[in-house]
């Protein structure tokens, strides 16, 4: 069954790393999106991955939406051009208006917060707080290293095999929207029976 998704928390790092190619990335991700009339829900920066994902869907007329904490924007690093940008006072309270705001999530390259990001994601998913599809873009084979991870917690059954496929991952940003839209729920561990868990 295939889902229309209309807005997508996206993941990303605040980072710029040297190789220009993930600030390219970001921008033209963003600029999909918005060309896709999906809205971009994200974590409200102006620098490294987040600003460049940012700009590229203003530029292209999408809605953004950013969802910062108290203390960054202090530090100046919040984006006012953003469509609607909503402080919040933690990093949980930030993560759950991702989770309410978007009909999915999308992971770029990033660091630690991205990864703290979508493994809470996945974790929601797989007890039963959301039913929503997690991608993510493997650009550059940037995730290469995490995925092979991830199949290693599966084969050592740390995963069950009902959520193995939680997680969408593609190298090419089209093939990897049209999973997400096709995506069927899982069964979660609300749902489980004793003898499943």
């Amino acid at each position: 069954m295939i889902v229309p998704i209309q807005k997508l928390a996206v993941f990303c790092g605040s980072a710029t790393p040297e190789d220009p190619r993930y600030i390219e990335l970001a921008r033209d991700v963003g600029a999909e999106l918005a060309r896709r009339g999906i809205g971009v829900v994200y974590g409200g920066g102006k620098l490294g991955l987040m600003g460049a994902l940012a700009q590229g869907a203003l530029a292209q007329g999408g809605e953004v939406i950013g969802v910062i904490p108290e203390a960054m924007v202090s530090r100046e690093v919040a984006n006012e051009a953003c469509t609607e940008l909503r402080v919040v006072q933690t990093m949980h309270q930030r993560k759950a208006q991702f989770t309410e705001l978007a009909d999915g999530f999308l992971t770029l390259p990033g660091g630690v917060g991205t990864m703290d990001e979508l493994w809470e994601a996945i974790s929601w998913a797989q007890i039963g707080y959301h039913t929503k599809p997690i991608g993510l873009l493997n650009a550059f084979a940037f995730y290469d290293g995490l995925l092979a991870f991830t199949r290693h917690m599966v084969d050592s059954g740390f995963i069950r095999q009902a959520h193995a496929r939680i997680l969408i991952a593609e190298h090419e940003l089209d093939l990897l929207l049209e999973r997400m839209e096709a995506y069927e729920p899982h069964q979660p561990i609300f749902r489980m029976k004793p003898e499943q868990l």
